[in-house]
């Protein structure tokens, strides 16, 4: 059973973020070069495609070294902590400014609601969960934090912000620093409930 939900959410995460690509670059006002980058700055898609490549190193039952490391407990609560976000920023902050049609649509609720929402209900079912611990929410804010310090970055050089909360050409910076702020105490208050959900979970089996 394990597997095969390996093997389903992974293919549907892939062939979102696959499509999603596709779906890009027949629209991109941009090169195919800058439009990819672009679409690789995306949290949103970021985070899918570590869902993707970790539910495919679920599904290939190996002995590489890499494969085992990615499976260790708490790795799969720190993509569940990420892809929770994906869906809570969507549904709260961007929906509203966003109404996608036809095949955007589609693809935009498996990236935003219904990957994140299997994510989650895996996690329930097979995250080891006790054996993760608080002192891991330091390891997993390093990707929110290394993903922030690239689209500031970047977007200082190219005036390309992913989305309107981290835009500083029409915020400023000291909003923008603010708005990351509060992201990352989001990704901090998010990692601590699902680990003291995990214990309260454990403890009644």
């Amino acid at each position: 059973m394990k597997k095969n939900l390996s093997i389903l959410l992974a293919v549907i995460a892939w062939g979102a973020v696959i499509t999603q690509y596709f779906l890009m670059i027949e629209n991109r006002v941009a090169s195919v070069g800058e439009t990819t980058i672009r679409f690789f700055s995306f949290f949103t898609i970021l985070t899918n495609s570590l869902v993707a490549i970790y539910f495919t190193s679920i599904s290939v039952r190996g002995k590489n070294s890499n494969l085992l490391r990615i499976q260790k407990p708490g790795v799969l609560t720190s993509i569940t902590v990420y892809i929770t976000v994906v869906g809570l920023v969507y549904q709260i902050v961007l929906r509203q400014i966003w109404q996608p049609t036809g095949i955007q649509m589609i693809v935009d609720e498996l990236l935003h609601s219904i990957i994140p929402i299997s994510v989650i209900a895996y996690w329930y079912g097979y995250e080891d969960k006790s054996v993760i611990a608080y002192g891991q929410i330091i390891q997993w804010l390093i990707y929110p934090l290394l993903y922030l310090l690239f689209i500031l970055g970047r977007g200082g050089v190219s005036n390309f912000y992913p989305y309107p909360f981290v835009d500083v050409a029409v915020l400023g910076l000291p909003k923008v620093v603010v708005n990351s702020i509060i992201l990352l105490a989001l990704f901090v208050v998010l990692s601590a409930l699902f680990i003291k959900a995990g214990k309260i979970f454990q403890s009644r089996k």
